[in-house]
């Protein structure tokens, strides 16, 4: 799906691909500029039913109203993620005791040229200013807690034995936890969301330079079609918003 919101001038585009290897997708993504509101959902491998979970999570957030205000976007959308993961606790307790159904979620609003993302997990919010790209949103993995006390060295982060373990999924705890982060945006910012799918095949500086050389839906094609020339492990999903100039 591509489209593009008039009113603020920008251009988005969402995909989502099962990746090279895996048979299911467990991915999901949202693309709602009508209302302002993108996200991506990425079910915890190794949990049951994390297909399911994003589907609930996107679902979910496909219902949201159109807002009188940022505010009462902003809590619904914390209403609607907060209503998911209470039902995911439920169902996976009437599977057994042991049983977990989760999923990441990384979500984007854009008001009046600024952008709110929240998000828990892994899956990722990045920002492209002027060519360069940075990360907006935190890992909640158990690597990034390394990196973050010095353990170990960003660079070292990827390849880690532990780099799958994901400290904060919806469907993991009765009390949701969301992060949020807001940005000033300018005209030509692009925003990406993405499943760990991409980031764990695709270096910050190769993203970038798909993000600068194409146009919105040409550079979610794009992004796919790298991970997979890669042989992509994961499933790979993707939401490329542009704030036109």
């Amino acid at each position: 799906m591509t489209a593009i919101n008039q009113q603020l001038r920008f251009r988005s585009a969402a995909r989502t691909h099962v990746g090279a290897v895996r048979e299911r997708n467990e991915d999901a993504v949202l693309d709602r500029p009508e209302i302002n509101l993108w996200a991506v959902a990425d079910g915890a491998g190794g949990h049951q039913l994390g297909d399911y979970a994003s589907e609930r999570i996107i679902e979910a957030l496909g219902k949201v109203s159109p807002p009188s205000s940022t505010a009462q976007l902003i809590d619904d959308v914390r209403i609607h993620l907060g209503r998911v993961n209470r039902e995911l606790r439920a169902k996976a307790a009437d599977i057994g005791p042991r049983a977990m159904i989760c999923s990441t979620v990384v979500v984007v609003m854009i008001t009046e040229a600024r952008s709110c993302c929240l998000w828990a997990g892994d899956s990722r919010c990045y920002l492209l200013r002027a060519g360069a790209l940075r990360q907006v949103s935190r890992d909640h993995s158990y690597v990034q807690n390394l990196v973050d006390r010095g353990e170990i060295r960003p660079e070292a982060a990827a390849d880690h034995p532990l780099a799958n373990v994901v400290t904060n999924l919806l469907g993991a705890a009765d009390g949701l936890v969301l992060e949020e982060r807001w940005n000033h945006l300018a005209p030509g910012d692009i925003l990406l969301l993405c499943s760990d799918g991409l980031c764990r095949v695709l270096a910050d500086p190769d993203i970038a330079a798909i993000l600068r050389d194409y146009p919105v839906e040409a550079a979610a094609d794009r992004l796919i079609e790298s991970a997979l020339s890669r042989r992509a492990t994961d499933n790979v999903s993707v939401v490329v918003i542009a704030y036109l100039p």
